[in-house]
């Protein structure tokens, strides 16, 4: 999160990925940094990632596409 914080800060549109797992965590990091819209507009993938093939990571992958495309050229 705080790398995103950067990347937006400098004008360079970011998006975060994650697993489900992390949806709350993430959006308590957010508002902690003052930016609860970066967690609002992040990508949260089905949970687990370790331990998943590469074949179910690629589906992962293809699902989470248009909400990560989405969410890098929506006006903020």
């Amino acid at each position: 999160m705080h790398d995103l914080v950067d990347y937006e800060t400098r004008g360079i549109p970011s998006v975060m990925v994650a697993s489900t797992e992390f949806v709350r965590a993430a959006e308590t990091q957010a508002v902690a940094l003052g930016v609860p819209d970066l967690a609002a507009n992040s990508v949260f993938v089905p949970h687990p990632i370790q331990g998943s093939t590469d074949d179910e990571m690629r589906d992962k992958a293809r699902q989470a596409f248009d909400a990560i495309l989405g969410a890098l050229t929506s006006p903020s």
